[in-house]
């Protein structure tokens, strides 16, 4: 708690402090974290109100580019572009950057659209452009001008370890920073040939499996890499979302530098050790501050539709995505960005291999807030690629993942995970099919699922063939679980989730596995075969699942009294909206209403109106 308190005097973060001690009281002290993200400690999104511009469409097959992006580039910082009603055409291979601290603002989702008419196009096409390109980007650019993906330039070694919690650190040579700079932290894996918990011979992983790589010696099937490449190989797959063999990171904003010591205004989420070669980069474009899209509808991008890239404290509120081949919302090498009351749907091609992902962090990216949003029928809701420490997924109602031409197949839900590195990402409040962690690109670490509802299984739908999709009636859909996690999943925590659905586990178990075909609660450790390392270092407490219809403690942790949330200090605005909703939603330990009454993002759902909540 010294660091808390430290950052108390220094940045005002008492109440934040206070749920700092409330966690570890339920969460060791390797697994607990301070999740302030977003522009919770600024203030919160800015209302702006004095415009710059007021744009409409062209007309016909006009270009709006060229106009929109004339009106950014004159806007002052702090000002709004305002966009009328109507449909503005971004075509050509080109796309709106908003590249300074301004808010380009709709007359709302369902009135104002920016489309890309020559891009994606939806199934069964699977077409893109001639030239590829998302609809929008927040940030100074689209692509890295260094060599490095994620942009930086200048790196220096650390010269002591930085332990967990810290707000500072030491390193060799401080020239080239300054207070202000957002900066990446991150180690090397240190990976070696290790013993692999399945028995397949050995995995490419670090001694302490903190990092596990998808390579494999006899090589499998799933593996990223060939016989003769390995991480630290260049163009490999150890570098496609961080710096060549360095998956674990954070971004940091500098508050001051003194002598070798540079402050942060958050604290490190996980330690970075002088053995694994830990250093700090600088990044060669500042990042864009304050930047925000609202009220709006994006469709037909085809290199993904909606692009944060360095950004920080920047946002997308009420901001519709869909028709999109990459990621729907992507957030890049960015720092306590917020999505929010957003919804994003409907991907143009629901196909694995990266084309059809509703939101995406990447490459470092840190202390985000995704919130009281709505993510459905695509290929996965949401992965996090070597990036999310800090991060929360808060309140949003994700379902339906699926696969094109496997519809049967019930994809992950909440998943903090889809390549190595990421780590201590809270997932809160959420109503998802099911939560799990895929290694399909190695492993995730330290991430908490708190008071979410797990059912199991998805809603009912249609996939893009047509097809009736329903999990309930359908006996071939699987791997149906509430709660799993792929194998090299290690010290995750389930506290006070709500699984299965009332009425309808005939035929479930308890735990179970992918092997056994059977439905179960609980799927840890899961693939061809079972990673028991994982049930051993998984934290459940104060869980409810409609099997048992009981409420299971981890008889290690005295404290039974679940706290409203772990980053929020009050109840949300959101959920005093359209008449009112209680808070919490989920109540694992009451006698009765297990899951009280409905979360807003899913009751705007389930009404069709996914920006007016009933």
């Amino acid at each position: 708690m010294l660091a808390c308190t430290l950052a108390s005097f220094l940045f005002g973060v008492s109440e934040v402090c206070g749920k700092v001690a409330i966690s570890r009281a339920l969460l060791p002290e390797d697994r607990a974290t301070i999740w302030n993200p977003g522009l919770n400690g600024s203030g919160g999104i800015p209302e702006r109100t004095t415009e710059c511009a007021f744009l409409t469409p062209l007309g016909g097959s006009r270009d709006d580019v060229a106009q929109i992006q004339a009106a950014i580039n004159a806007c002052a910082p702090g000002q709004v572009v305002r966009l009328s009603a109507g449909t503005f055409l971004i075509n050509g291979g080109n796309n709106v950057l908003l590249n300074k601290g301004i808010t380009l603002r709709g007359a709302g989702p369902d009135s104002t659209v920016l489309a890309k008419t020559d891009g994606a196009k939806p199934f069964p096409a699977k077409g893109v452009g001639a030239h590829s390109s998302p609809v929008i980007v927040v940030g100074p650019a689209r692509f890295s001008n260094t060599a490095n993906p994620n942009g930086t330039d200048r790196s220096t070694n650390l010269s002591v370890d930085a332990a967990k919690g810290a707000y500072e650190i030491s390193v060799e040579d401080t020239a080239g920073f300054s207070a202000g700079q957002y900066v990446l932290l991150d180690e090397v894996s240190g990976a070696s040939w290790q013993a692999d918990p399945l028995g397949n011979g050995k995995v490419w992983a670090s001694p302490d499996f903190r990092v596990v790589w998808q390579k494999h010696d006899p090589p499998h099937r799933d593996d990223d890499f060939a016989k003769e490449t390995f991480p630290t190989t260049p163009e490999s797959a150890g570098s496609w979302f961080s710096r060549q063999d360095r998956p674990t990171s954070e971004i940091k904003e500098i508050a001051s530098i003194s002598g070798s010591k540079i402050v942060f205004t958050t604290p490190l989420h996980i330690s970075y050790r002088t053995r694994n070669a830990a250093q700090i980069s600088r990044y060669a474009w500042p990042h864009v501050k304050y930047a925000g899209v609202e009220d709006l509808k994006v469709i037909g991008g085809d290199h993904g539709n909606f692009i944060f890239q360095w950004a920080a404290m920047s946002w997308a509120k009420n901001v519709e995505c869909t028709q999109w081949t990459g990621a729907g919302f992507a957030i890049l090498s960015s720092f306590r960005t917020e999505l929010r009351e957003f919804y994003v749907h409907d991907s143009a091609w629901v196909h694995t291999g990266g084309g059809s992902y509703a939101i995406v962090l990447s490459l470092g990216s840190s202390e985000i807030l995704v919130e009281n949003g709505i993510a459905v029928r695509v290929n996965k809701v949401m992965v996090v690629n070597s990036a999310g420490a800090g991060s929360v997924f808060g309140y949003n109602y994700m379902d339906m993942g699926y696969i094109s031409y496997k519809g049967s197949w019930i994809e992950t839900g909440l998943n903090a995970s889809h390549m190595v590195g990421s780590h201590h990402v809270l997932l809160e409040g959420n109503y998802a099919h099911n939560a799990d962690n895929d290694n399909t690109h190695g492993n995730s670490i330290y991430h908490t699922f708190f008071r979410n509802y797990l059912p199991g299984i998805r809603a009912p739908f249609e996939n893009q063939a047509g097809e009736r999709i329903d999990d309930a009636q359908q006996r071939g859909n699987g791997p149906k679980r509430s709660a799993g996690l792929t194998a090299y999943s290690y010290w995750m925590s389930f506290i006070g989730n709500v699984l299965g659905l009332p009425g309808q586990m005939r035929g479930w178990v308890y735990e179970t596995s992918f092997a056994s075909g059977r439905p179960g609660i609980w799927m840890l450790g899961w693939g061809e075969k079972t990673d028991t390392r994982v049930a051993a270092t998984t934290l459940r407490h104060g869980n409810f699942d409609f099997l048992t219809n009981t409420v299971r403690w981890d008889p290690a942790i005295a404290e039974r009294a679940l706290p409203d949330s772990l980053y929020l200090t009050r109840k949300p605005a959101f959920f005093d909206a359209g008449g009112g909703y209680r808070w919490p939603w989920i109540n694992p330990a009451g006698e009765t209403n297990k899951v009280r009454l409905v979360l807003p993002a899913k009751a705007r759902y389930d009404a069709g109106t996914p920006f007016a909540q009933p």
